[in-house]
C-alpha cells in the first residue's frame, strides 16, 4: 500500500512538471504553404516527411497526461489575402506526429489547468487508424500562435507494444491560408500565370474584385480569357506581351511551413524510485561519514588532552 502510494505521488509530480516544447523557429519557416496540415487527410494516408532532428530530450511516465507545446510565432502585423479578397490575420494549423501508442488525451483525464491552456481548440486524429496523429486548425493566429496538446502516455503494463524507451515526435505548423484548395484548385493566395504566349489586348476588373485578362495568341490571333480573383495584384498591363506561364500576378502569400522534432522518455516508475533510494542512501552514507569524522576528531581531542 505504501509503494503504490509512492508511485501515485511519483505520477502526480510529474503530471505536473513535465511539458514538452516543439518550437517552429522563424528560419525554419523557408518552404511555400501550399495547404492546412488538416487538408492532408484527403490526400495522403501519412503527412510525415522525413526531416532533420532536433534533440529535445523530456521524460514522462506511463499512463501520465502531459502537454506538447506548439509555438508558431509569426509577426502579428502581417495580414494576409483572405478568401473574399481583403486584407485580414493570419490563421495558423498544425500537425502533431506521436509515437504509437501515444495518443490525445480524453477529456475527464485532462487536469483543469492544463484545459485553461488549451481554450477552445478542437483537435482530431489524423484518420481512424492513426490516433496518434493529431490535426489542428486552422484558427486564429493572434489566439492561437501557442498550442497546447493533452497527450495520455501509454502503460506498458497493459499495452505490450509499449515500451521503456526513448521515442521521436514529429511537428508540423503552418502560418497563413493556403495556396491550393484539398480539390487541388487554386486559391487566390498564389500566383496567376498567363495560360498562352500573346498580347495583352483587355483587362477587365470586375465588380466584386479580380480581373479578366483577355490575351490574344500571337500564334493564330484567338482570344483566351485568363480568370484572376479578387485579392493578387496585377503586373501586368495592358498591350504588353507575355509569355506562356509568365506571371500575371504577384504572389501574395505570407505564410509558410515549418518543421521540427524532439524527443520523449517513456520512464518506468522503479527506475525513478531506484534512483531516489540511491540519492537517498548517498545523502546517509554522506551523513554518517561526517557524524564519524566529528567523532574520530573528539577522540583524537581527548587523547591529546590526556
Amino acid at each position: 500500500m505504501q509503494n503504490r502510494n509512492f508511485n501515485n505521488l511519483i505520477i502526480k509530480w510529474a503530471t505536473q512538471s513535465i511539458s514538452i516544447m516543439i518550437i517552429i523557429n522563424t528560419i525554419a519557416w523557408s518552404s511555400i504553404s501550399e495547404a492546412f496540415p488538416i487538408y492532408a487527410q484527403q490526400g495522403y494516408e501519412n503527412p510525415r516527411e522525413a526531416t532533420g532532428r532536433i534533440v529535445f530530450p523530456q521524460s514522462v511516465l506511463p499512463n501520465t497526461v502531459f502537454e506538447a507545446v506548439v509555438k508558431i510565432p509569426y509577426d502579428m502585423q502581417i495580414k494576409q489575402v483572405l478568401a473574399n479578397g481583403k486584407k485580414g490575420s493570419l490563421n495558423v494549423g498544425a500537425v502533431l506526429i506521436l509515437p504509437e501508442g501515444f495518443e490525445l488525451a480524453p477529456s475527464d483525464r485532462i487536469p483543469p489547468e492544463m484545459k485553461e491552456k488549451i481554450g477552445n481548440l478542437f483537435f482530431q486524429p489524423y484518420s481512424n487508424d492513426k490516433k496518434n496523429i493529431l490535426v489542428i486548425g486552422p484558427v486564429p493566429g493572434k489566439k492561437y500562435s501557442e498550442m497546447v496538446f493533452p497527450i495520455l502516455s501509454p502503460d506498458p503494463a497493459t499495452n505490450k507494444e509499449a515500451h521503456f524507451l526513448k521515442y521521436p515526435i514529429y511537428v508540423g505548423g503552418n502560418r497563413g491560408r493556403g495556396q491550393i484548395y484539398p480539390d487541388g484548385s487554386k486559391s487566390n493566395n498564389t500566383v496567376y500565370n498567363s495560360s498562352l504566349t500573346g498580347k495583352v489586348s483587355k483587362i477587365f476588373r470586375k465588380e466584386k474584385g479580380g480581373y479578366e485578362i483577355t490575351i490574344d495568341d500571337i500564334s493564330d490571333g484567338h482570344k483566351v480569357v485568363d480568370i484572376v480573383p479578387a485579392g493578387p495584384e496585377l503586373i501586368i498591363s495592358e498591350g504588353e506581351f507575355v509569355k506562356v506561364d509568365q506571371p500575371l500576378t504577384n504572389n501574395p502569400n505570407v505564410g509558410g511551413f515549418g518543421q521540427g522534432d524532439a524527443e520523449v522518455v517513456l520512464q518506468d516508475p522503479l527506475r525513478i524510485q531506484g534512483l531516489l533510494l540511491f540519492f537517498g542512501s548517498v545523502i546517509l552514507a554522506q551523513i554518517f561519514l561526517v557524524l564519524k569524522k566529528k567523532q574520530f576528531e573528539k577522540v583524537q581531542l581527548a587523547e591529546m588532552n590526556f
